[in-house]
């Protein structure tokens, strides 16, 4: 999920939409075309699932890059080993759903978020939102000289009054420490 979103520059729905069928091993891409939510409805968190991003240019193709197909097929592989494992209380509600627990179930948006955070803080790193995960990516694009305009279409922007600057992006960087030699 933390790949996802920093490299591929997804918001949490959009992470947690991700299915096996959108990814194509063959062509070499991934596509964000489906979301996965929770939503408060009278005082009760109900499951928000559609085949509709947040706005029509955030549906869109990736590539997919050779470290991320690896990473994607080890947890093909171990999902099947919890499917043997777990024989008949594995879930198979959402099978076709890369983003599952070790017995089947969805991931939860809010449960993703806390973790998270627990992770952020047992490594002693900086205290950012899974949200932020976006302005590293764009950080990263640039400072690899990446244009702008291409910076915009990889998280699905509208217009690039919507992407981040150079000035925006630089500002980014400096707050994370990414400047800092380690």
């Amino acid at each position: 999920m933390v790949i996802l979103a920093a490299f591929y520059r997804m918001r949490r729905s959009e992470a947690l939409g991700i299915k096996w069928d959108i990814i194509d091993f063959e062509q070499k891409t991934i596509s964000v075309n489906h979301v996965v939510t929770d939503a408060y409805i009278d005082s009760h968190i109900v499951r928000v699932i559609k085949d509709k991003t947040n706005t029509k240019f955030s549906t869109r193709t990736l590539p997919l890059v050779s470290p991320f197909e690896s990473a994607l097929l080890k947890l093909k592989e171990q999902q099947k080993k919890d499917m043997r494992l777990c024989g008949k209380s594995y879930s198979k509600d959402y099978l076709e759903y890369i983003n599952r627990d070790s017995i089947g179930e969805l991931m939860k948006p809010g449960l993703l978020s806390q973790h998270f955070k627990i992770i952020i803080k047992k490594h002693g790193l900086k205290d950012i939102r899974f949200h932020d995960l976006k302005h590293s990516c764009a950080s990263l694009l640039y400072a690899n000289e990446v244009d702008l305009k291409a910076i915009q279409e990889w998280p699905g922007h509208s217009n690039i009054t919507t992407t981040p600057t150079p000035i925006h992006i630089l500002t980014s960087v400096k707050k994370c420490n990414l400047l800092t030699p380690l």
